[in-house]
């Protein structure tokens, strides 16, 4: 008897396999945006949504190009 493969959605308790991130390459107009808004103070999250990447990215980013996220003054 063959065994039948489950699909991620009905194996386990019902959800949706998560999908796999995709790495997209950083252009230079993400790293303008990424340098503009950290001029202008906005937070880390803020400006990850702005450029739809992670906070995690977007913190590495701006740790290689030297650019200060600190919004405290």
């Amino acid at each position: 008897m063959a065994r039948k493969k489950k699909s991620a959605a009905k194996h386990g308790n019902g959800k949706a396999a998560k999908k796999k991130p995709v790495r997209r390459a950083w252009t230079s107009a993400d790293v303008r945006e990424l340098k503009s808004l950290a001029r202008k103070k906005v937070g880390v999250a803020g400006i990850s949504k702005a450029l739809k990447r992670t906070v995690g990215a977007t913190a590495v980013k701006a740790h290689q190009l030297r650019v200060s996220l600190d919004t405290r003054g």
